[in-house]
């Protein structure tokens, strides 16, 4: 499948799971960054067509990278992935442009799930 995704989230097992999962459902085409400032770049680069993003992280929060990137792109697609699944914290993330929130830990096929059916839209 032609879809670019990229994933960010400071913890590399994390990135490595998501990207296996991704593989696994035929996506190849997948970047990474470790914190904000990296992912705001490759954002402005490859222009994905998916961005699964972290919340909590050193240096910008996921919450401000959301933001940045919804000024950017407002037709940006971004789905959330964090262990921080407080109710306030997945309102804030809707309100500012996700349009999902995964909680981690996650199943693969919950997160296939979710992922297939914003990049077939």
């Amino acid at each position: 499948m032609d879809k670019k995704i990229l994933i960010v989230d400071d913890a590399m097992f994390m990135r490595s799971m998501i990207r296996r999962i991704l593989k696994q459902n035929g996506y190849e085409d997948v970047a990474e960054a470790q914190d904000g400032e990296q992912a705001l770049d490759l954002f402005r680069r490859i222009h994905p067509d998916l961005v699964l993003l972290d919340i909590t992280m050193p240096g910008k929060s996921g919450l401000e990278v959301l933001e940045e990137m919804i000024g950017m792109d407002p037709g940006a697609k971004v789905i959330m992935c964090s262990a921080v699944g407080q109710d306030t914290m997945i309102q804030k993330a809707v309100l500012a442009g996700a349009l999902d929130f995964i909680v981690k830990p996650f199943k693969p096929e919950e997160f296939s799930k979710v992922v297939n059916c914003y990049l077939k839209q």
